[in-house]
């Protein structure tokens, strides 16, 4: 799948730029190294647009009696060329005792720079890895999976405004989400997407319906008026796609 590329902060601060090219991860492949406390993103999905990079924070702790250089935990899916493409920028040693070591960690995506395929979207494994100096390292597979999704949009407009108690609003808007490919937002067709509405003065909202959206990513549905409040569209997302919320469109009733 996508290219790998690490961009990796050494003493200092100096960059170092390397290509992986290790084995699939599946334990430990030269041994001599234990990664524990892995943690990416918190547990949440990375959510990428069409323009703009995302730093996903990422930490770990390394235990070995080897001297290292390199070390970074990556996502991958299957073999040595199937890791997401991506830099990689990891702290120096936080030292904890002879041998042991934490790092802070961030990952880099950018979609306006690097090719990304619309099919990288979904589930990501996690892997750990450390080069050895003078050669060698060990990869482990670090039983965690994350999922990198493609980022999506909503649109509103609700009409008339302002309009009488009792009469019909009209709410409109449109789904999108961001194709990597083409580096764009496209329709997206066939989404179940929340309504919802809060009254003026109100804290919070409240969901009034469920539409789907049409072929093109449009959506339209109409309410009876009833109170001045602000309306909104909700997507809640899929397992390639992220959640969104448009803005809100508020109508008075007078």
């Amino acid at each position: 799948m996508g290219k790998q590329v690490w961009r990796v902060v050494v003493a200092g601060g100096a960059a170092a730029v390397f290509t992986a090219v290790a084995a699939v991860p599946a334990g430990a492949a030269e041994g001599g190294v234990s990664f524990t406390r892995v943690q990416v993103n918190g547990g949440k999905p990375i959510v990428i647009g069409v323009s703009e990079e995302v730093a996903v924070p990422a930490s770990f702790r390394m235990a070995t009696t080897h001297t290292w250089k390199w070390p970074a935990v990556f996502l991958y899916r299957g073999g040595a060329g199937d890791r997401l493409w991506h830099a990689i920028e990891t702290s120096d040693c936080i030292k904890v005792s002879p041998g042991v070591c934490d790092f802070n960690e961030r990952m880099y995506f950018d979609p306006s720079v690097w090719d990304m395929h619309n099919s990288e979207a979904g589930a990501w494994k996690v892997g750990a890895e450390v080069h050895f100096k003078g050669g060698g390292g060990d990869t482990d597979d670090e039983g965690l999976t994350v999922h990198v999704k493609r980022n999506s949009r909503l649109t509103v407009n609700a009409s008339p405004e302002p309009v009488s108690n009792g009469s019909t609003i009209t709410v409109t808007g449109k789904v999108t989400r961001a194709n990597w490919e083409t580096r764009k937002y496209a329709s997206y067709e066939g989404r179940l997407v929340s309504l919802e509405f809060k009254p003026a003065g109100a804290a919070s909202y409240t969901t009034v319906k469920k539409v789907y959206a049409n072929g093109s990513g449009d959506l339209r549905t109409t309410v009876k008026a009833s109170k001045t409040g602000t309306w909104r569209w909700v997507y809640h997302g899929n397992t390639t796609t992220g959640p969104s919320k448009s803005s809100g469109d508020n109508v008075v009733v007078k």
